[in-house]
């Protein structure tokens, strides 16, 4: 079969981040719950289904179950980096998972502050996502996480946690493809044939970038805001679910599809054990109508399929989202004459046999909402 033309992305330029107007910038968008609720009109039973929500958060606390919270770019786009940081190192959180626009804003706003461009003017000159900074050192964090076994998110987090990446020697990665080309290829694992591939992989980066090896600085200035850092310093899992394309980082020469499938491969894994750890716990799906879903149903199918087709039916499904509620999903489907039907995330998860509710709430109310209930779950129980 004859080669299609594929783009060339060597033909493209691509410019300084700090060029770029942004139109966010965190310390003014950072989400303080008490200050940020006190600007807000809050309904009576938006309070008490958030309240119902904690309880059921401090109970699968006690009970060591997963508490898993899924969301959207948005989320960190709002500010509310630092206050799920602060839930996540306070155990209320066990898991979080996103998708990879969470990441590059999450990213952009440890490295210089700032994050979101105006879209339709930069699609217009050719000038959306062709930032230097974020393609190049995203992808390169990728590269190398993949290299050194981590997760997407890991990945990212490292590189801001460290303030750099280290490159390795052009010598060690060619060791590393030689040690497993030697080997009996019966004896050759998956641990050790990825890790080759992925030492190829960097070499190419380092041969298409000119990168010395040594450590590359990458200074994150306002790192206090990141999620990622967060998850970094207190070990616990943020994984990132992305779409190939999805993301302005695939329009830098730097990206690597194979770093990215191995990361993002080791990310689902991870976020699937959280979710065979579900029962008794809880689950929130805030502000991501595809992602979540999506990864969810055929985590929840794998875990149970692991275990002969038993068990992961004593949790709560806690859907926020802007969107009016229009259905009582709790009577079952709409017919499919309703456009309650083609709502996707409240379709699938009212599929799961699981307790599913909808929430309809801003992301920066419900968290914060959620932040001071927890904070008074925590101190009934140390009364």
């Amino acid at each position: 079969m004859p080669n299609r033309l594929m783009f060339d992305r060597a033909r493209m330029s691509y410019f300084p981040l700090r060029e770029r107007l942004s139109k966010v910038s965190i310390p003014d968008a950072c989400i303080k719950p008490e200050a940020y609720l006190k600007t807000k009109e809050i309904p009576a039973s938006l309070k008490l289904r958030v309240d119902s929500i904690a309880a059921e958060i401090a109970k699968a606390k006690k009970r060591g179950a997963s508490v898993v919270c899924a969301f959207g770019a948005h989320s960190i786009k709002n500010g509310l980096g630092q206050l799920l940081g602060s839930l996540l190192k306070k155990g209320w959180f066990t898991h979080l998972a996103a998708n990879g626009a969470a990441v590059i804003h999450d990213w952009e706003f440890a490295f210089q502050g700032k994050s979101s461009e105006d879209v339709h003017e930069n699609v217009l000159k050719g000038k959306f996502g062709t930032w230097e900074e974020t393609g190049l050192y995203i992808n390169l964090a990728l590269a190398l996480g993949a290299y050194e076994g981590l997760g997407y998110g890991a990945s990212v987090g490292a590189m801001i946690h460290k303030d750099g990446l280290d490159i390795p020697s052009r010598e060690g990665l060619f060791e590393t493809v030689n040690s497993a080309i030697k080997r009996n290829s019966v004896d050759v694992s998956t641990y050790t044939t990825n890790k080759a591939a992925a030492a190829l992989d960097l070499l190419g980066l380092m041969e298409l970038l000119n990168l010395r090896p040594g450590f590359l600085s990458v200074d994150h200035l306002y790192k206090e805001y990141s999620l990622l850092e967060a998850a970094t310093q207190c070990g616990r899992p943020f994984t990132c679910h992305p779409m190939f394309g999805h993301d302005i980082i695939y329009t830098h020469k730097a990206n690597c599809g194979a770093a990215v499938g191995r990361t993002a491969e080791r990310d689902f894994l991870e976020y699937v054990s959280s979710i065979e750890s579900l029962d008794g716990g809880v689950y929130l799906s805030v502000g991501s109508a595809v992602m979540s879903p999506m990864i969810f149903e055929k985590a929840l199918s794998m875990a149970r399929n692991a275990n002969g087709g038993k068990g992961i039916k004593d949790c709560g499904i806690h859907v926020v989202d802007l969107q009016e509620a229009s259905w009582d999903w709790s009577g079952g489907e709409p017919p499919m004459d309703d456009p309650a039907y083609y709502l996707r995330f409240m379709k699938t998860f009212s599929r799961m046999g699981c307790r599913v509710d909808y929430t309809s709430a801003d992301n920066r109310v419900f968290f914060a909402l959620l932040s001071q209930s927890l904070e008074c779950q925590m101190e009934n129980r140390n009364e």
